[in-house]
């Protein structure tokens, strides 16, 4: 007889989790995919939010996630997958996943951009064997319609995050505790 524990039930959820996530439209066409995805978010954020470009030129790197889908029912995560480029170059693919427990419910999904504004900054993304987002990195804001804030602490930050074009039923969308990998598409 099985019996159905807590256990299990968690076990269930984050398979069910990790499949849904897989399923965010970048994945088994490889590299090519994620490149022409990230050209587009690019191209996107730079309309929607002209400042981005002048950032894009200071930065050192960015790091581009076209596509993060987060769900969450009590336990959540997310997952998506990006490219690095330095210039207009792309150099690595990487990955990002989050897990997180507590009082939630929804699902969206989001891009975001990481401007890697030192060139120690990128070093240490690039030479870490999973790097996590936590406090050092800051936000540049959204809130003036069309406009983004990037007051004068934001242009000083080695790491800042912007976060757009979130779609979904889950409030916000926070880059604390993703953790990026490198992988080969």
């Amino acid at each position: 007889m099985t019996q159905f524990t807590r256990r299990t039930a968690v076990l269930g959820a984050l398979a069910g989790m990790t499949l849904a996530a897989c399923g965010n439209g970048i994945g088994s066409n490889g590299a090519a995919t994620i490149d022409a995805r990230t050209d587009s978010t690019l191209n996107f954020m730079y309309d929607t939010y002209p400042g981005t470009r002048d950032l894009a030129g200071k930065a050192a790197g960015v790091l581009v996630m076209p596509v993060v889908t987060e769900i969450g029912l009590g336990l959540g995560g997310s997952f998506g997958r990006g490219a690095l480029r330095v210039g207009d170059t792309t150099v690595d693919y990487y990955s990002s996943a989050s897990g997180s427990a507590g009082l939630q419910i929804g699902a969206q999904q989001y891009s975001h951009v990481l401007f890697f504004m030192t060139q120690d900054a990128l070093l240490d993304f690039r030479r870490g064997q999973g790097w996590a987002a936590g406090a050092d990195v800051t936000y540049a804001i959204n809130d003036q319609g069309e406009m983004l804030q990037a007051e004068t602490t934001t242009s000083l930050a080695p790491v800042i995050a912007v976060v757009f074009a979130q779609a979904g039923l889950r409030v916000g969308a926070t880059l604390e505790g993703t953790k990026y990998t490198r992988i080969i598409p």
